[in-house]
């Protein structure tokens, strides 16, 4: 078997391991792995075939890696909301009036019961529809929607 196929070979076997891991990693020793590919099929030695797989596997990681997770790792777009972040912006109904004045008040959001107090603070009626716009603790900021 010639050099060649053994660094694709390589190459093969990382690219197939990046898929299972994250990070963005893996696929640098890929492309060390397909230089020394290429510089095996122009006649290199083993030591320069190493060496190039050194360099590029090193510029892989400097250069190609970041550009990589800029591309694949959008700020936003991974982004998941969880536990109470994920409260804001959803509706809910007034369980309990909401009263500025004695800060009594609670929402029912899927189930869960909430302390609340409004956004202008203003009277809200019991069993008004409203959306969440803040969480401080454990108390939500709400205000009145049609």
């Amino acid at each position: 078997m010639a050099m060649w196929h053994v660094w694709l070979i390589v190459a093969l076997v990382f690219f197939i391991l990046e898929i299972f891991t994250t990070g963005i990693a893996v696929i640098c020793f890929s492309f060390g792995a397909v230089g020394s590919c290429i510089a095996a099929l122009c006649g290199a030695n083993l030591t320069w075939q190493v060496i190039v797989f050194a360099i590029v596997t090193l510029v892989s990681f400097i250069f190609i890696r970041p550009m990589l997770i800029k591309l694949f790792y959008k700020k936003g777009k991974n982004e998941v909301k969880t536990n109470m972040e994920a409260l804001i912006g959803r509706k809910g109904i007034v369980s309990e009036a909401i009263d500025p004045v004695t800060g009594s008040g609670r929402v029912k959001v899927d189930g869960d019961d909430w302390k609340a107090v409004s956004v202008d603070d203003q009277p809200i009626e019991l069993g008004a529809r409203v959306e969440i716009l803040k969480l401080d603790s454990v108390i939500v900021t709400v205000k009145k929607i049609s």
